[in-house]
């Protein structure tokens, strides 16, 4: 089926999903041999030569994802920091510099800062809605790449895509956006003007919690040209059936995602509500300093909720610890919900930089169990304060 011009759930159902035609199976096979017979030397079957190059179940996945971010190539990974990776040593030499912003995922900064740091690529964090420090940071390095997340993990900010992919393309960089919290669902990037679009599929992609991976998008044939190259060569792709699993769980992320924001939008409004609480961070809130452009940006508000309490460190610790239906645990994006300490879990690796996350806050990701289920929880959690 072509699925160009179709909507966003008919791209997801159908993109990379021919049924198979042998048996006409409406599901493709799951594609498990490492290597492939040919005929004659060098005469390849629909180019298909070894697992680590070419795989049809990851190539239609790779397709899948390029559909619905309106790119033209996708490549996925054994992980979303794999996928980063192999993005950041495809496009950068030692001597350039990335910009990103100063409340980015502690993984994405200790891969930049540690590993990357050693091999002299410098980093320059910046807050990416103040125009000016933007453009000063860019301008102050050999800076290649601008690195954008929005909403931002955990603090929640809402940054304009289009006004930094335009800072960046007039410094001659390009614009990476981590669409993790997102999902193309609710935001399009590229459409936006960012040059290229990562995720860690584990989260809202996958969406169940049972299989971790990564994927890069663009649509510029040179980009592609060099991330394959690094895909093929390092060798850090995602296995047939994680692929698998990330298709079947990218057919849903639409309907899942209107539950996800659903859900969140009343645990965030209830939360508001609680004298216990001293700020509740989502965009779906008209007080969030970034809720006008979040409206404009994004389909809705996502299922991500960060609040901080009026007893420090101690109540938040007290809360993460005392719910039942939310688990206390690493990660996001599942359908079950989950609730994440990050000065000690997620964004431990950022303590004492200013990347560093408040003590007293908790970050939620709201699954799609019913929504009063989940407000209990948390009031019977508020009675252990």
């Amino acid at each position: 089926m072509s699925t160009p011009g179709n909507g966003f759930n008919t791209r997801a159902i159908h993109a990379g999903q021919a049924f198979e035609p042998n048996t006409g199976a409406v599901v493709p096979p799951v594609h498990f041999s490492t290597t492939y017979a040919q005929d004659g030397i060098g005469g390849l079957r629909n180019g298909y030569e070894y697992g680590r190059g070419t795989n049809p179940t990851r190539d239609s996945l790779q397709e899948q994802l390029a559909a619905v971010e309106n790119g033209t190539h996708a490549f996925t990974f054994a992980s979303g920091l794999a996928a980063e990776d192999s993005l950041i040593r495809a496009l950068m030499r030692p001597g350039e510099n990335i910009v990103l912003g100063n409340d980015a995922y502690g993984g994405t900064y200790r891969l930049i800062s540690r590993i990357f740091g050693d091999w002299g690529i410098g980093n320059t964090p910046v807050d990416m809605a103040d125009p000016d420090a933007l453009a000063a940071a860019i301008a102050a390095q050999q800076t290649r790449l601008v690195w954008l997340e929005t909403p931002s993990n955990p603090m929640m900010k809402i940054t304009d895509i289009a006004a930094v992919a335009q800072a960046t393309h007039d410094a001659g960089a390009l614009l990476v956006v981590d669409n993790t919290f997102a999902t193309p669902y609710l935001q399009q990037p590229l459409d936006l003007g960012a040059d290229i679009v990562v995720h860690s599929t584990t989260k809202y992609i996958g969406g169940h919690s049972d299989v971790v991976g990564g994927a890069v998008i663009v649509k510029d044939a040179g980009l592609a040209e060099k991330i394959g190259f690094l895909q093929f060569a390092a060798g850090a792709v995602n296995g047939p059936m994680d692929a698998f699993l990330t298709t079947r769980g990218l057919k849903t992320l639409g309907v899942r995602m209107d539950r996800h924001s659903e859900n969140a939008q009343q645990v965030a409004e209830w939360l508001q509500r609680r004298p216990e609480v001293e700020k509740v961070l989502y965009p779906g809130l008209p007080d969030h300093p970034g809720h006008d452009l979040a409206k404009r940006q994004m389909k809705r508000f996502g299922g991500m909720v960060s609040v901080q309490f009026t007893g420090g460190e101690a109540a938040a610790r007290t809360i993460a610890e005392s719910t039942r239906v939310f688990t206390l645990a690493e990660s996001l994006g599942g359908i079950e919900s989950l609730m994440n300490y990050p000065s000690e879990m997620t964004h431990a690796s950022v303590k004492g930089t200013e990347l560093a996350v408040p003590e007293n806050l908790l970050r939620l990701s709201c699954g799609i169990e019913d929504a009063a289920d989940l407000i209990a929880d948390l009031d019977q959690a508020f009675t252990q304060l």
